[in-house]
């Protein structure tokens, strides 16, 4: 199924409905409904929640900002319940990489074009948004390593080229137990912003 070049394909694995539209998602991801934690490096929290009994999942954010250039990221939002691998912190300053908030993002290295982020309990839907030099896949994995689903930019959506994708793209993925995602942009480079998380 194509929505906007962005493809999204879901193994047997899992039933229910694929939420592959990135408008909806912004529209879920900004309901007021929601406790939403802006988790940092620092430990700091800020808690956004309704005054209303919240029924909905709470949702994580993940603030780069405090991280150093360079800095290797692994275990810096482990408190938050996610660490990362082959990860690191930067500071773009090729304008075709954009951040989409701020100024830090994350990007795959050392290994060129591959990320990982674990989850130390089961989440329902991971988002960031996303630039790459490269057709890149966001895949979900549950405790037993089984394939839930696949989302993908289909083309690589560089700032300034001729892309029919604009950068930093929202790529979400949705899903019950949801316990690890990795991000492979096959030897190309990508940066991730704004990291979200739903238990």
């Amino acid at each position: 199924m194509t929505l906007n070049s962005v493809m999204v394909k879901e193994s047997d694995i899992e039933q229910g409905e694929l939420d592959i539209s990135a408008a909806i998602e912004l529209l879920i991801d900004e309901r007021t409904d929601v406790p939403i934690h802006v988790a940092t490096t620092e430990r700091h929290q800020e808690t956004f929640a309704p005054d209303c009994i919240v029924k909905s999942p709470a949702q994580v954010n993940l603030n780069f900002e405090d991280l150093m250039c360079f800095e290797v990221v692994d275990r810096q939002f482990q408190k938050w319940g996610v660490t990362f691998n082959n990860c690191i912190a930067i500071r773009p300053s090729n304008p075709a990489f954009p951040a989409h908030s701020g100024s830090t993002v994350l990007m795959g290295a050392p290994k060129s074009g591959w990320l990982e982020a674990l989850f130390h309990q089961p989440v329902k839907s991971v988002s960031a948004f996303i630039t790459t030099s490269q057709k890149l896949v966001l895949a979900a994995y549950n405790q037993d390593n089984q394939l839930l689903k696949e989302v993908e930019i289909s083309e690589p959506n560089l700032a300034g080229s001729d892309s029919s994708i604009s950068p930093n793209i929202l790529l979400t993925v949705t899903g019950a137990d949801i316990c690890r995602v990795t991000y492979c942009a096959f030897d190309g480079q990508f940066i991730l912003d704004d990291f979200k998380f739903r238990l």
